[in-house]
C-alpha cells in the first residue's frame, strides 16, 4: 500500500518523533521525583543510556514505547500499513538491542525496571508499581 503521505509530511511527521524528553518518560519522573527520589538523565556511560538512572540505589528505569519496542499490548502490536518490512526489521532490532543492554546494565549490578508506555495511562497504578521496585 502506498503511503498516504507525501515524502515531505512523513518527514516532518518523523522529526517529530522524539527519543528523550517523552511524554511517559516525563510522567515517570514526575513520579519518582515526588515520591522523593533524585536521580540523572541518560547517562552516558551507562549500556543504552538508561531514561532514569538513581545510582545511590543501582536502579534504573527505562521507559519504553509501545510501538517502538514491541509491547506485547494493543498499542505495540500494530502493524504499520506502509513500508512493513522495514518497520518490522526496525523494531526487532530495537527489542533485540534492549535485550542486550538489559543484560549489560544487569551483569554491572544495576537493578533495572522497564516501563511501557501503556503503563503510564494510570498514574496510581504505576506510582504503586514504581515504589515497589525502589523500596526494594
Amino acid at each position: 500500500m502506498a503511503d498516504v503521505l507525501t515524502p515531505k509530511q512523513r518527514s516532518f511527521n518523523m522529526s517529530r518523533i522524539r527519543n528523550r524528553d517523552t511524554r511517559p518518560e516525563m510522567i515517570v519522573r514526575s513520579i519518582v521525583h515526588r515520591m522523593g527520589y533524585r536521580y540523572r538523565l541518560h547517562k552516558n556511560d551507562l549500556p543504552g543510556k538508561p531514561d532514569v538512572v538513581l545510582v545511590r540505589h543501582r536502579k534504573i528505569i527505562d521507559v519504553h514505547g509501545c510501538f517502538f519496542h514491541m509491547h506485547k499490548c494493543r498499542y505495540g502490536s500494530v502493524v504499520p500499513a506502509t513500508n512493513a518490512e522495514f518497520w518490522q526489521t526496525k523494531r526487532l532490532s530495537n527489542v533485540e538491542r534492549d535485550r542486550r543492554n538489559l543484560n549489560a546494565l544487569r551483569r554491572e549490578g544495576w537493578h533495572v525496571m522497564v516501563v511501557w508506555e501503556c503503563e503510564t495511562r494510570n498514574s496510581e497504578r504505576l506510582a504503586r508499581r514504581l515504589g515497589r521496585f525502589l523500596e526494594s
